[in-house]
């Protein structure tokens, strides 16, 4: 059975994840809240916050398009090691794995959304990282960029009062909103919040408070 939410990727779209309950996964203890799906509705390309309880896991399975993961909150595990609060993973197509957390943790998940076996897998602690200063009380830590693939994927921190302008003519931009809130000429946005749009003006962000936040540009299919 095919699924649709949020799946025109020529539309804006704005979801408030903390207003929204869990519902729960094929894994009885483990638990998601969709931001977006097109395709089967446990085999489609999809975006969403998964909740692992303690104790919980995942049985083993294979990742046809990949995997994209943003862990928020505990310890995520599997057999390629423990990844804390702050870690940040891509396991390319065909990656297999059984996820568990003994503490529980809070996920940032993308399904089946990196086509192509000569991905490099990436796994890395945030907090350990180096973060470029872009000037203007905004700095960024890149995440992902491959010459051949179209994505980039960041994380970007905005100093209260600075703006951050995420350009026109990228194919697509999405973020997700870590912590604080920012404004732009449209409405404002909270911790938690995901945006999804099209890039073909300029955007600007004014951040309300200091602002951690994931960026991806360049990937969606219009």
């Amino acid at each position: 059975m095919t699924e649709h939410l949020n799946a025109d990727f020529a539309q804006a779209v704005v979801v408030h994840t903390s207003a929204m309950e869990w519902q729960q996964s094929p894994s009885p203890r483990v638990w998601r809240k969709r931001l977006d799906l097109s395709g089967a509705a446990e085999r489609g390309r999809v975006t969403s916050i998964v909740r692992y309880d303690a104790n919980s896991k995942f049985h083993p399975h294979l990742h046809p398009g990949g995997e994209e993961i943003l862990v928020l909150d505990g310890v995520f595990s599997d057999a390629h090691g423990d990844f804390p609060a702050g870690s940040y993973l891509l396991n390319p197509e065909g990656f297999e794995h059984a996820p568990f957390s003994k503490s529980g943790c809070v996920l940032f998940v993308k399904l089946k959304q990196y086509p192509g076996t000569n991905r490099r897998q990436i796994a890395i602690n945030m907090l350990q990282q180096s973060w470029g200063d872009l000037g203007d009380g905004v700095s960024r830590l890149s995440l992902y960029s491959e010459e051949e693939h179209p994505e980039k994927m960041a994380m970007v921190r905005v100093e209260e009062g600075a703006t951050l302008t995420v350009h026109g003519g990228l194919k697509g931009a999405e973020m997700f909103l870590l912590s604080g809130a920012l404004t732009d000429s449209t409405d404002s946005y909270a911790t938690g919040d995901w945006l999804r749009w099209p890039t073909d003006e300029d955007r600007i962000f004014t951040a309300d408070d200091a602002v951690t936040a994931y960026l991806k540009t360049g990937h969606l299919p219009v």
